[in-house]
């Protein structure tokens, strides 16, 4: 398997693997890379490379037409409130930051104005958020009450309309059922100061939960020999968001997906975005053409860009995902900047572009919702934006076709997403003086502590009995009023919440008798008492695992040294530790600043 090389930016980095090459999955069975050939390693990935936030679209084509992912991922949104006559000045700014928020999400929708309102309501589809058995908890809310926002980005490969026929070949899969070849999360901060991505490569092996279609019924089983573009096919999109969930621990809040006409569409409305490729390049296979430098594409040419796969890098699907993201960096920037959708019929096609491409779950489909979405991400600063992809291995099953997670670090990927910890490394130290308790701990047996069991995810079972069996140990500990729920709960990592700034010292006090670290504290006016969650990551013993403990200590306490699995800090050859609370490098992580990225093009396809 041949490691990716050349991406965008200045700084250049080990470089990372890449998936085998396949214009197109022909079904959900096939590996989507399918070509067989086996790949050599290669050295000098340059940094940058990661999901594009937003846009997502693509896939492959079944047959000669470049399978892709590009979804553009669009954006927009959220057009005016119900109520009338606001001064047009308004209804401008409120379709401009809608769009803007959807460039973000990548797929949004901007609002046109109060008039075309049930209108665009009537033109997104919608569908259920989770078909699994399980969903996980969402995430617990922050002192002010604030929750993050993870949201699902999916670029679909359909080609049930003559349009998307037309876009991206292979009439003969016009009745296949599409593949989600491109898949981002974004989550943005509780705070909204930041925002993440993790994209996930489409040939990547993953378990797949058994998926209930809301429609016909049918029970799809789980499965841990599919890659995770398949999930699609197992009753829509609800079914992807439950294998993400399986994936990461992360909970979904929403997901928004795109097809080829959209992206097409979306990019003809936003006027066309800044790319730039560092040689000539020509890929047959998706029909792009460009010259060495910078060019502004739309259109079907932006969908060009999205699903190159043999123009850039090595030919693989990596790189293409690092096109994507300089694609979406660039999109957000003009957004931002304001120079785009000044006019109102601009305005207009963003949001029929944006409205009839889009399909949502159930709680974001409107136009209010979206722009309420909107409202949200437009805060969030371009330089605090990070864009990353899952660290990767290849899979040992079928190494010439797919990839697995890397163990330890996309591990840690999830885990500071799950955290609600900045990829760019630059969230703000907590003060340890402001979180110290102020008052020493009330005595055992007057602290109230509710114990819930939630080691159940999508494929596994809860492990029985471990909120009673938590909650009596606490009891034997002399916390007389340790009680146990057994009110289903699903979570990935172990917290002790507390409703009060004053219960500080109390909800530590539990935690200390468990040997939790004092990171899985927190507080949160949501609960009514002290809460205990005994998650995915402690499904045995009344002792919270040393390891885990000691690498949320360690980086609580020292952002620049992070354990290893065995619980010792890792070091360089230089003796310094590494693995700071941020993106691993594997991730190559890419700063939504960053405006100086070019494409490295494959020297087998340059003119």
């Amino acid at each position: 398997m041949r490691q990716s090389s050349g991406v965008r930016g200045e700084k250049s980095r080990d470089a990372r693997g890449t998936t085998p090459e396949q214009d197109a999955p022909e079904g959900p069975q096939d590996s989507p890379k399918g070509s067989k050939e086996k790949r050599s390693p290669k050295k000098g990935v340059p940094e940058q490379s990661t999901p594009k936030a937003a846009d997502a679209k693509g896939s492959e084509d079944a047959k000669g037409s470049e399978g892709s992912e590009g979804s553009e991922g669009s954006e927009g949104t959220k057009g005016a409130k119900e109520s009338g006559g606001a001064p047009r000045r308004r209804i401008g700014r409120i379709a401009r930051w809608t769009a803007l928020g959807v460039a973000v999400t990548v797929l949004g929708v901007s609002g046109a104005g109060y008039f075309y309102y049930q209108h665009l309501n009537n033109n997104i589809r919608k569908n259920k958020l989770n078909l699994g058995d399980k969903q996980l908890d969402r995430s617990v809310a922050n002192a002010a009450g604030q929750r993050p926002l993870n949201i699902l980005l999916l670029g679909s490969d359909s080609r049930g309309s003559k349009e998307n026929q037309e876009l991206g070949g292979a009439r003969d899969d016009a009745d296949r059922p599409p593949l989600a070849d491109v898949q981002m999360l974004v989550h943005v901060s509780a705070d909204r100061s930041n925002m993440s991505v993790i994209s996930v490569p489409r040939d990547t092996r993953v378990t797949i939960p058994k998926c209930t279609d809301p429609d016909t019924g049918k029970v799809y089983r789980s499965t841990d020999r599919q890659i995770i573009n398949t999930s699609l096919v197992n009753g829509g999109p609800g079914c992807t968001v439950a294998t993400w969930e399986e994936l990461t621990g992360i909970p979904i809040d929403h997901f928004m997906m795109i097809d080829f006409s959209g992206v097409v569409n979306m990019a003809d409305a936003v006027g066309g975005v800044p790319v730039c490729v560092d040689a000539n390049v020509r890929d047959d296979k998706s029909g792009l053409q460009l010259t060495k430098g910078s060019h502004t594409i739309k259109g079907k040419q932006a969908l060009q860009w999205l699903r190159t796969r043999h123009g850039f890098e090595d030919g693989s699907d990596i790189g293409r995902t690092h096109a994507q993201h300089m694609y979406m960096n660039a999109m957000v920037r003009q957004l931002k900047s304001g120079t785009k959708l000044s006019d109102p019929g601009q305005l207009t096609d963003l949001a029929e572009a944006a409205t009839k491409a889009l399909t949502v779950d159930k709680d974001l489909g409107s136009v209010k919702e979206l722009y309420d979405l909107a409202d949200d991400i437009k805060r969030v600063p371009s330089g605090r934006i990070t864009m990353t992809t899952m660290p990767w291995a290849t899979d040992p099953q079928n190494p010439d076709a797919h990839v697995i997670p890397k163990a330890g670090d996309a591990d840690k990927l999830f885990s500071l997403v799950r955290n609600d910890i900045a990829l760019d490394g630059k969230d703000k130290k907590k003060d340890d003086k402001a979180q110290a308790p102020t008052a020493p701990p009330a005595r055992k047996n007057d602290i109230a502590v509710t114990v819930f069991n939630g080691t159940g995810t999508a494929v596994e079972p809860p492990a029985t009995g471990r909120g009673s069996d938590i909650a009596a140990f606490l009891v034997k500990q002399g916390f007389a009023k340790a009680i146990s729920d057994s009110t289903p709960r699903a979570q990935a990592d172990t917290t002790i919440t507390y409703p009060r700034a004053g219960q500080r010292a109390d909800a530590l006090a539990v935690a200390k008798a468990l040997g939790l670290p004092d990171s899985a504290v927190r507080h949160s006016p949501e609960v009514r008492q002290i809460t205990l969650v005994v998650g995915g990551d402690w499904r045995t013993g009344t002792a919270y695992p040393a390891d885990a403990a000691a690498r949320a200590d360690a980086a609580a306490a020292d952002p620049a040294a992070t354990p290893d699995a065995s619980g010792t800090p890792s070091a360089t050859p230089s003796g310094k530790p590494t693995g700071e609370n941020k993106a691993p490098e594997s991730s190559d992580p890419l700063n939504g600043a960053d405006a100086s990225a070019c494409m490295k093009v494959n020297t087998a396809n340059r003119f």
